[in-house]
C-alpha cells in the first residue's frame, strides 16, 4: 500500500509538471512586457540595465527559453503550491480553487522573504510578483489536467494564450502609460547628502563637496573668458582648481563617477 501510493504521488506530480511547464510558459513574455514597461517609469541610473535589450532577447529566442523557463517557475513556484493545496482542500472542505490561491500566495510570500533575506530586494515587491506568476498556473492546471489534450495540442494552445497575454499586456501597459497609473521616467535628482562626498572623472577631475556647501575642485574644466595669445582665438576649454560654495545641481554630476562616500 505504501509503495503503491508513493506510485500514484509521483504520477500525480508528473502530470502537475507536464501541465504546468506550458501554462507558465505562456504567461512569461507578458510578464515580460510589463516589468519592461515599469522599468522604464524608474530610475535606470540605478537599475543599470537595458530592460529593451532583455525583451528583444526573449522574443528572439522564446521558442527555447520559454520551455526551461516554464519548467523552472513550475519547479519553484507551480509545484510547491500544489502541493500545499491538497492538504488544505481536504481538511478545510473549501472549494479547490480558493486553497491553491491561497497555496500560491504562501509560496509567494516564502520566496518573497527569501529574495529578500539574501538578495535585499523589497519584501512587499518581490511578494506581490511571485504571487501575479504563480497565480495562474496553479489555477490554469488544474483546468488542463481535465482536457485530453495531447502534448503538442497543449503546446499549440499554450501558444495562442501567450499571444493572447502579450496583446493584453501591451495594451493594458500603454494604456497605463498614457493615462497616468505608469508614471513617465525622470531623470534622478539626488538630494544634498547624496551629492556630498568625492567625485572623480576619468580624466583626473576632482571634485571634493562637504555638507556644509563647501567646495574643493581639482583640474575642474571652465569655459575660458579670455583668448589665448598663442593662437589670437578661443581655447575649448581650461582647467582650474580652488574652493568655493556650492548647491545641488543634478546636471553638474551626470557624468561623473563617485569615488567615496
Amino acid at each position: 500500500m505504501g509503495w503503491e501510493t508513493t506510485r500514484e504521488r509521483l504520477r500525480a506530480v508528473r502530470s502537475d509538471l507536464a501541465a504546468a511547464i506550458p501554462v507558465n510558459a505562456a504567461q512569461l513574455p507578458a510578464a515580460g512586457l510589463l516589468w519592461w514597461i515599469w522599468n522604464t517609469s524608474q530610475d535606470r541610473y540605478d537599475s543599470g540595465y537595458d530592460g529593451a535589450w532583455g525583451i528583444f532577447c526573449l522574443l528572439v529566442f522564446a521558442p527555447l527559453l520559454l520551455p526551461v523557463l516554464g519548467l523552472l517557475l513550475s519547479v519553484v513556484l507551480t509545484l510547491p503550491a500544489v502541493v500545499l493545496a491538497r492538504p488544505m482542500t481536504r481538511r478545510s472542505g473549501g472549494p479547490e480553487w480558493a486553497c491553491r490561491t491561497v497555496a500560491a500566495a504562501v509560496v509567494a510570500v516564502g520566496w518573497g522573504a527569501v529574495a529578500t533575506v539574501l538578495w535585499h530586494r523589497p519584501f512587499v515587491t518581490t511578494a506581490s510578483v511571485f504571487t501575479a506568476l504563480g497565480l495562474l498556473p496553479a489555477l490554469g492546471i488544474a483546468y488542463v489536467r481535465t482536457r485530453s489534450w495531447s502534448g503538442w495540442g497543449l503546446w499549440w494552445r499554450s501558444a495562442l494564450a501567450c499571444a493572447v497575454l502579450f496583446a493584453l499586456a501591451l495594451g493594458g501597459g500603454l494604456a497605463a502609460s498614457l493615462s497616468g497609473p505608469v508614471p513617465p521616467y525622470e531623470p534622478p535628482r539626488p538630494t544634498g547628502a547624496q551629492l556630498t562626498g568625492t567625485w572623480r572623472g576619468d580624466d583626473g577631475t576632482g571634485l571634493r563637496l562637504e555638507r556644509a556647501g563647501r567646495a574643493e575642485a581639482r583640474e575642474l574644466p571652465v569655459e575660458p573668458t579670455d583668448r589665448d595669445p598663442a593662437t589670437g582665438g578661443h581655447r575649448d576649454y581650461v582647467v582650474c582648481a580652488g574652493s568655493g560654495i556650492w548647491k545641488p545641481d543634478a546636471g553638474a554630476l551626470r557624468t561623473l563617477d563617485r569615488a567615496d562616500g
